[in-house]
């Protein structure tokens, strides 16, 4: 058995790289530093070694085999999941532009809300770093954040030592939206957030009216979504007198219609406040099953964000047009390779067409795809690089233990090679 400290986290997003962990041969234990979502993760037990063509264990080159002449036999491929490290990443688009497919990210949906607001009018946004040495105002919009990020407040605001503040359990904390779901969000000093809760439906209406009291405009009515002007009046005041305020909330909560045009509103608000003086940043959370990494890894090699298609020989985006599973619902694929290094539970969509699953051990299926390869883990079974929430560092991923399992980038490299 041996203890391995200060390792780095791949699945919670906000880069927690201060993990405890026993190696037990195969099997892992947090000892300390752990939370809700990465225990788990990191203990998961591996229940797949070999890899399965048809339901029947087969060596790792007659899986390859099988899932190559899946590929040549297709006219259009889709390659979706896209939750991997960075070099698997490299490695799925590589793939993709010898075959003719559609890449697409499993949280894409969620993601577009924020590229579509910042391609059509920009934002201002800031790093962890800097909410940790900075920040006196943390404004959350739309998300339970304490259940999304469990250790987010212990790490970055409630952090006994900051550079450019003399105690950080003065910071405030006002939740707009949804409530917390714990006592996180509470200061060392027992300070309590302000909470104003309304429905996911009242959410953009809310935003709205906070923006237009940001930009002095004159309100006639009394509430808004269950919330007083009155409040929103001084949560704008706050914003405004605050040193380093930040705005922050996480795309993949906003689900309702047109929901880019909220996070469009909150980005705007933001720039309302630095226009008059103060200054205030967005923190947009994302980075769990790799999604970042996908997007960031996308946009050095194609331009885009990770929903493209390179079935003209060249990458094409389009936020809507290549949208794996509804492909997949319309018919429009004859051939699916789904990755997934982080989540077992994250299985593909049941399809009649030919599917190779690329996926962490101890995946479900609802229907036995015809080539499945489990793999290794980013952080786990191979050291790597992913990107946590703010996009600005690369998580260097550690290697635990030596399960032998392949890498994504070593499956897909092997496919594309053969092809």
């Amino acid at each position: 058995m041996t203890e391995i400290t200060e390792v780095p986290s791949p699945f919670c997003g906000i880069g927690t790289d201060d993990l405890t962990i026993s190696v037990d041969g195969l099997s892992l234990k947090v000892l300390s530093n752990g939370c809700a979502v990465n225990t788990p993760a990191f203990e998961q037990v591996i229940t797949d070694f070999k890899p399965r063509v048809d339901g029947k264990q087969v060596a790792l080159e007659h899986a390859v085999a099988k899932a190559v002449e899946i590929l040549q036999d297709s006219n259009q491929p889709i390659i979706g999941g896209g939750a991997t490290d960075v070099n698997g990443m490299r490695a799925l688009l590589a793939l993709a532009d010898r075959c003719g497919a559609v890449v697409d990210q499993m949280n894409f949906n969620a993601s577009r809300r924020n590229y579509l607001a910042m391609q059509d009018s920009g934002w201002m946004t800031t790093t962890l770093a800097e909410v940790k040495n900075r920040c006196d105002l943390l404004l959350v919009v739309g998300k339970d954040l304490e259940s999304f990020v469990p250790r987010f407040f212990e790490r970055y605001l409630w952090n006994q030592e900051s550079m450019f503040l003399e105690d950080t359990a003065n910071r405030e904390v006002i939740y707009l939206g949804k409530a917390p779901s714990g006592t996180a969000q509470v200061s060392p000093n027992g300070k309590q957030a302000q909470v104003l809760t309304c429905a996911d439906a009242d959410l953009p209406e809310v935003v709205a009216v906070l923006r237009a009291l940001v930009k002095g405009h004159k309100i006639v009515i009394d509430s808004v979504g269950g919330i007083k002007v009155s409040d929103l009046q001084t949560v704008a005041e706050r914003l405004q007198a605050a040193k380093y305020g930040v705005v922050t909330w996480a795309a993949s909560s906003l689900v309702f219609d047109q929901a880019e045009l909220t996070v469009q509103s909150i980005c705007e608000l933001i720039k309302d406040i630095n226009d008059q003086g103060s200054r205030c940043s967005g923190l947009p959370l994302s980075g769990k099953e790799g999604d970042l990494t996908a997007n960031q890894v996308a946009g050095w090699i194609s331009g885009y964000p990770a929903r493209i298609s390179y079935a003209k020989g060249y990458p094409e985006y389009d936020p809507y047009l290549y949208d794996s599973r509804a492909m997949i619902e319309n018919g429009e694929g004859d051939a699916l390779l789904w990755v997934q290094a982080f989540n077992s539970k994250a299985i593909p969509p049941v399809t009649d067409v030919p599917t190779i699953v690329l996926g962490r051990s101890g995946m479900l299926f609802d229907k036995e795809p015809d080539v499945y390869i489990p793999l290794g883990t980013p952080g786990i079974d191979h050291a790597g690089h992913a990107y946590r929430a703010d996009s600005v560092v690369a998580i260097r991923l550690k290697k635990l233990r030596d399960s032998e399992l392949p890498a994504t980038a070593e499956v897909l490299s092997a496919i594309e090679r053969a092809l």
